[in-house]
């Protein structure tokens, strides 16, 4: 409760699942996913699920807990996208690590990269080492390339430092 400025109140582990229902989920599950193939004028109802679960395998639940596993299944079959809004003269930096041929030698190197995705603007420098030093050259480096300092930079700080 320490890491709470204002306690978060009681939340539930996991989803509660219907005793009657758990045996049914998966003949649910695949007439939504057969669902997927028809016109969307042709598709179950919760309605329609719950009367054939009743009539072919013998359901003897509500309507409820079937209307709410339905709408719970097609809300985690959607397709879900969060838009990217990038700011003018805001970065990201990280470090990565790559294989790559120097002097006809397979080596791993590790490289920092400032990038400016509101202008596609990216900055890439390799080093032998991932550590402190390597990191603020990367920066001073990539400053210099750009003639200034981005506004604010979003960065994931090495493991190493």
């Amino acid at each position: 409760m320490c890491q709470y400025a204002i306690p978060p109140g009681y939340r539930r582990k996991n989803t509660p699942v219907s005793p009657k229902l758990a045996v049914f989920t998966g003949i649910i599950d695949a007439i939504l996913e057969a669902d997927k193939t028809v016109h969307s004028k042709q598709r179950h109802t919760a309605t329609r699920i719950l009367e054939r679960l009743r009539d072919e395998h013998g359901f003897t639940g509500g309507y409820t807990i079937v209307r709410n596993y339905v709408y719970q299944a097609r809300v985690r079959r959607k397709e879900m996208f969060v838009p990217l809004a990038h700011l003018p003269g805001h970065a990201q930096v990280d470090f990565g690590e790559a294989n790559g041929y120097i002097g006809g030698k397979l080596m791993r190197f590790h490289y920092f990269c400032l990038d400016l995705p509101h202008s596609d603007g990216c900055f890439v420098k390799a080093y032998p080492t991932e550590d402190t030093e390597s990191f603020l050259d990367g920066h001073v480096a990539a400053f210099a390339f750009l003639g200034g300092a981005p506004q604010s930079i979003y960065m994931t700080t090495p493991s190493s430092l």
